[in-house]
This record gives structure tokens, sequence and C-alpha cells, in this order.
């Protein structure tokens, strides 16, 4: 009786309400261990967006950990992507004049697909992700964007990673 007693939370706390240790991976992508990141396109006409896009994803796939970077012959799935949008927005004018803006967002929009390696015809997953940063308006507007991209482009590919790591 008393081993039974003792025993008892155990059984209680084993259930842990619906958790588990390990993946926890949508079902698409159970068989996916290594992830080939292609070279992302860029539609804007903002200069490097792509090579930056790509950076940031890389480096949030690295972070997260889930999935394994590795060369196309060996990836299980290939991730292929696209800068689509990147929009400015006013969050403060200037006092005197409202059309000058002192401080802008950028949000910045990829369209993704990662597709099966070995079929390329079949998607394992695809979507858009966003992310935004903030910047200050100063006399070199153009300097001012630049160092605010890689910030918005790095939120964005978190979205990303998870959408395909945890499915939401």
């Amino acid at each position: 009786m008393k081993t039974l007693a003792l025993l008892a939370p155990f059984v209680f706390l084993t259930s842990c309400a619906g958790y588990r240790l390990g993946d926890a991976k949508p079902a698409a992508m159970a068989k996916v261990n290594r992830i080939s990141v292609s070279m992302f396109s860029n539609s804007t006409l903002h200069p490097r967006a792509e090579a930056l896009a790509t950076s940031a994803v890389t480096n949030a796939l690295v972070t997260d950990g889930t999935y394994k970077i590795s060369s196309l012959d060996q990836a299980d799935a290939v991730l292929e992507g696209e800068v689509g949008e990147i929009r400015y927005r006013t969050i403060r004018s200037t006092r005197l004049d409202t059309m000058q803006p002192e401080e802008l967002a950028n949000t910045v929009t990829l369209n993704w697909t990662l597709r099966d390696a070995r079929n390329p015809t079949r998607i394992l997953a695809t979507g858009s992700s966003s992310g935004s940063s903030q910047l200050f308006v100063s006399s070199n507007l153009q300097t001012a964007r630049n160092n605010a991209l890689p910030e918005a482009l790095a939120h964005a590919g978190e979205s990303l990673v998870s959408r395909i790591s945890n499915g939401f």
C-alpha cells in the first residue's frame, strides 16, 4: 500500500497536461531534418535585400535548432523565398509640419515555399512572413533605411522559422 501511495504522484505528473518532450514539428515536416536554403529573390528596389534576407533566415534556422542547414545534395527539403515588399509608414512627425516624418516603421514581407528535396513538385509548406523595425529620419534617409532593414528581416526570418518548426 505504501508503494502505491509513493507511485501515485508520479502517475499524475507524467501526464503533463498534453505536453511532450522532443520535436514538436508539424506533421508534414516529420521526416525533414536538414534544410537547404536557396538564395532569396528580390522583388523590391532595395539593393542587396535578397542577401540580407537569406542570411536572416539562415541565422534564424540555426538559432532555432529544429533543423540543420545543409547543402542541396544532403537536404531533405529546400527553402525558396522572395523579398516581396518593403513598406514604410510614419510613426511620428514633426510638430510644426505633419507631412515631415521624424520616425518611420518599415515592414518587410517574405514570401516562401518549402519543397521536398527529392521531389521538388511536392510542397511541404508555403506562406508569407513579415517583420518590422523602426528608424529615425536623419539627414541621410537612405542610410537610415539600410540600417533598419536587417532588423526587420531578422524578425521576418524568425516568423518564417516559427511557422516551419512549430506550425504557427
